[in-house]
């Protein structure tokens, strides 16, 4: 009956890397799934806050993949055909003629939203 309870070292060391290599997998997968959802969030937030004028620069957002592979996601959250006005608006500007166009931080405030929403749901997602 003894024996039948002893685990050889090699079966012991295969049954750690099995469990080894699932964690790795869903730790991946959370992270990939947290990574676009808070991609999404800094798009919403960062168009939320823009400046109106025509609509066409806060309908401009949008969320890219830039790399993916097994076990990392790259997103970009970026403003397409308008990435001209993103820093001038958010940081302000000259005028031609003298003074300065007031700044409307709408950008930065999304990106901590987002890298906050990105912290707490990987926590969450490794915690379960």
């Amino acid at each position: 009956m003894a024996d039948n309870r002893r685990v050889s070292v090699d079966r012991m060391a295969d049954a750690i890397m099995d469990g080894l290599m699932e964690y790795a997998e869903l730790a991946a997968d959370v992270m990939k799934g947290c990574v676009k959802k808070a991609g999404n969030t800094v798009k919403k937030e960062t168009q939320a806050g823009a400046p109106v004028r025509t609509g066409k620069y806060k309908k401009s957002w949008a969320v890219k993949r830039q790399r993916e592979t097994s076990n990392t996601l790259e997103v970009v959250v970026h403003s397409r055909n308008r990435y001209q006005l993103t820093h001038l608006l958010e940081k302000g500007h000259a005028k031609r003629g003298g003074g300065r166009v007031r700044a409307v931080p709408h950008i930065a405030p999304a990106e901590e939203k987002g890298i906050r929403e990105l912290e707490e749901g990987i926590k969450r997602g490794l915690s379960k």
